[in-house]
């Protein structure tokens, strides 16, 4: 399972209604990189694989295939804003351990 806070599910929807895609599912994804070996991804998307596992948070869809589903079943994520800046805060529970920026993790 996959989840947002309320303060995640706010943000998408602000999000997604500045930029004309109210209806739209939120696309999330493991992909290789950063300097700890994987980053987390997401986007919105229209229209989800037949592969896809879909889950809903809050009204809003989410969409994940299943290779991703194995490093964020059990995630939730959250809107964060700090002093250092703002954004979406991934809690997930498969991370053995995060690079120093905190934008990768493996």
């Amino acid at each position: 399972m996959i989840s947002l806070t309320s303060g995640a599910a706010e943000k998408v929807k602000e999000i997604s209604s500045s930029e004309g895609l109210a209806g739209q599912g939120l696309r999330l994804r493991v992909i290789g990189g950063g300097c700890a070996g994987f980053q987390y991804d997401l986007y919105f998307e229209d229209v989800p694989t037949e592969l896809d596992e879909r889950f809903e948070s809050h009204g809003i869809p989410l969409y994940i295939d299943p290779l991703s589903l194995q490093y964020l079943d059990g995630t939730e994520i959250d809107y964060v804003e700090t002093a250092h800046g703002a954004g979406f805060k991934f809690g997930n529970p498969n991370v053995s351990g995060t690079c120093g920026c905190g934008s990768s993790f493996h």
